[in-house]
């Protein structure tokens, strides 16, 4: 379609095309497109239907509503999978399944055994989300990390996710976990963005490290935590992590660590901005240009 003017965007002249009108607006730059269109112009930069820039979803609200519920019996009944949580709520099975794969809640699973640890004390925080909805772009992030297995060691992968538009804002990779990988994903995401609300994690010991609960309390953000032993209510980076590393294939076939290092950044980047997130029905950074597009428009 080619270059897009902005005398043409502000005459409204702009037309789909073949339905894929928003491959070209990313051409017009966002200054223009806030100053100078309304939202019929920005309705049809963007593909969509007018009304849809006025639409505000009640199920979202009931969805999260839910969310909360299921959580709550999780707490309780941390087998039950979805058949058994619709049964102890009275709902429909599918709207269960629907809600706890549209937030990545999981029901606990056998795992092997793990290492004996010496209890610790933790810092105790409440989960805000249980009370708290996502309503806008960097309104609240949560954070995890992973592991893949490489060439005889582990190689850990730290991510904050945005709970609004589910874009990754932040990540950090390195051979040894600790409070040095988490503060590294933090820093990161704040040197590109604006500091949330509210953070969110589970009660990991990269997490409860007295540097980074120094950091996040110094630059004003609420801390909010899942309850121990309770990893759905993080679910978010759970659901992602399974699709990561699905897309990321066999660590192995990667040479070197470097070429590791870039294949991980190279495939959250494609979750980012190519792969279509089913919640959303696009991928993240779309979602959140177009979030951002509207709320500057109206």
């Amino acid at each position: 379609m080619g270059r897009i003017c902005a005398s043409q965007a502000r005459k409204g002249r702009i037309t789909p095309y073949r339905g894929r009108t928003h491959r070209a607006y990313g051409c017009i730059p966002k200054k223009e497109l806030v100053a100078h269109q309304n939202r019929s112009t920005a309705a049809r930069l963007l593909g969509v239907a007018r009304s849809t820039l006025y639409y505000v979803s009640k199920k979202e609200k009931a969805d999260w509503l839910l969310k909360g519920s299921i959580e709550e019996t999780l707490r309780t009944h941390p087998a039950y999978g979805y058949r058994r949580i619709a049964e102890h709520l009275r709902i429909n099975k599918k709207r269960a399944q629907r809600v706890m794969r549209k937030f990545g809640i999981k029901a606990r699973r056998r795992r092997r055994a793990k290492k004996y640890r010496k209890p610790r004390n933790i810092h105790l925080y409440a989960n805000l989300l249980t009370s708290t909805i996502p309503e806008y772009q960097h309104h609240i992030w949560a954070a995890d990390f992973t592991e893949v297995w490489f060439e005889g060691k582990w190689v850990y992968i730290a991510t904050v996710i945005d709970v609004y538009t589910r874009e990754i804002v932040g990540v950090a990779v390195s051979l040894r976990k600790g409070a040095q990988l988490t503060i590294q994903a933090l820093s990161s995401t704040l040197f590109y963005h604006p500091r949330p609300a509210i953070f969110h994690s589970d009660n990991g010991r990269e997490y409860d490290a007295c540097a980074f609960i120094t950091m996040l309390v110094g630059l004003g953000i609420l801390i909010s935590r899942s309850h121990p032993g309770c990893p759905w209510e993080n679910g978010y980076q759970e659901s992602f992590y399974g699709k990561f590393k699905l897309e990321l294939g066999d660590p192995h076939r990667c040479t070197t660590l470097g070429e590791l290092v870039a294949a991980i950044y190279r495939t959250i980047h494609y979750y980012n901005t190519a792969r279509i997130h089913s919640a959303l029905k696009m991928p993240p950074r779309e979602f959140a240009w177009r979030q951002k597009a509207v709320t500057m428009n109206s």
